[in-house]
């Protein structure tokens, strides 16, 4: 199972956008060609701000193995030739890792390229040229695609559906506080097409019903951090109960307002006892939020323990609920533009692009739908 770091990483990652990684250059007393490459402490805390911080950990993670590397091989990791990285990711492709006992995947190689350049742009050095290193990867993932190897195809989470959530809600006990959490997360993480990171940051005020969506369902205020943006997302009743978004919210909101929880974090710790926000030791030391905030890591559980409960095969994790959107949205026929923007997407996204592209194979608009076979 790959890493939160990978999946947030590999999905829908903008390499120019992405503010510097100067402490990394720094650690490893690597100077900056221009005397005015730098920025004072305040600056950088704005800048590192703008990027997911498991993005850059894992950016700082790949610098950081590629200069072990280039020691090793005695090259200059900064500022690096282009044969450098060419020979780098050359290397890659052949070398097994030590975890998986495979060389890397070509999207995780991607990655690695465009942790370089941007590294190179926060310590002033010219990103360099990665032509060469792109052209191996291309040879690369060509082989594993004749060699059917999955590394060559992105390791996808699987969908969502409504109909797959009425059988993992199913088996949820929805009478305990617990139960009525799941399926408050199950609910509005595929009803606001929602990132695990955008779930878990909802507090209690977050969900809200104004006047003006009386009688059709509640408002969801949500940060979308991809585009750095917050959004007001309507969340419509829905068709039937057990799947009613709006239903399970409330239920859930009541629950906590018994539990003298009216404010602060939404999605909260819950002990095998059934307390609310209690704290997590390890090693003697307290761990986790201590609002008692669940992680995103924890959402993923949620979704991968009620798929496992219901004996579903696939890949389930937070992401499940978002992608389940795209491809439900898609079937219902739903204009792509509308779907796009409820779900927080550019209206350029490739990501929901190639979401909508794979279920139009499974709907009326598949070309053998009326060719008479």
């Amino acid at each position: 199972m790959s890493s939160q770091h990978d999946e947030v990483v590999d999905a829908e990652l903008v390499e120019d956008h992405l503010p510097a990684l100067r402490d990394t250059a720094r650690s490893l007393a690597l100077p900056p060609a221009d005397p005015d490459a730098w920025l004072p402490p305040e600056a950088e805390e704005d800048a590192k701000a703008g990027i997911a911080d498991s993005t850059n950990t894992a950016y700082t993670r790949d610098f950081r193995d590629y200069v072990t590397w280039c020691q090793t091989v005695s090259r200059r990791p900064i500022p690096a030739a282009p044969q450098t990285v060419t020979h780098y990711i050359s290397h890659l492709t052949r070398t097994p890792r030590p975890k998986t006992g495979r060389p890397y995947s070509p999207s995780s190689l991607e990655r690695i390229i465009a942790s370089i350049r941007t590294t190179h742009s926060a310590a002033g050095h010219q990103p360099p040229e990665t032509k060469g290193a792109r052209k191996v990867l291309a040879g690369y993932k060509a082989r594993l695609s004749e060699a059917q190897d999955p590394r060559s195809q992105p390791n996808k989470t699987s969908p969502a559906l409504p109909a797959v959530l009425r059988r993992a809600l199913s088996v949820v006990d929805r009478a305990t506080l617990k139960g009525k959490r799941d399926a408050a997360i199950l609910l509005l993480g595929i009803a606001c097409a929602a990132r695990a990171s955008e779930l878990v940051s909802l507090d209690v005020a977050s969900i809200t019903e104004p006047e003006e969506v009386a009688g059709v369902g509640i408002r969801v205020r949500l940060y979308r951090k991809k585009v750095k943006k917050w959004q007001n997302i309507t969340v419509k009743y829905g068709q039937d109960k057990d799947t009613c978004p709006v239903t399970a919210a409330r239920a859930y909101l009541q629950a906590l307002q018994a539990e003298g929880h009216t404010q602060g974090p939404l999605f909260m710790r819950i002990d095998r006892w059934g307390y609310l926000g209690a704290p997590v030791y390890r090693g003697g030391k307290q761990i986790g939020d201590p609002t008692g905030r669940l992680t995103t890591e924890a959402v993923s559980d949620v979704v991968e323990k009620s798929m496992a409960a219901i004996g579903m095969a696939g890949r389930w994790r937070s992401h499940s609920l978002r992608r389940g959107f795209a491809t439900a949205a898609a079937l219902a026929k739903a204009d792509p533009i509308h779907s796009a923007r409820h779900g927080g997407w550019a209206d350029n996204s490739t990501a929901y692009q190639g979401y909508v592209q794979e279920a139009s194979g499974l709907g009326d608009d598949n070309p053998l739908t009326n060719i008479g076979l």
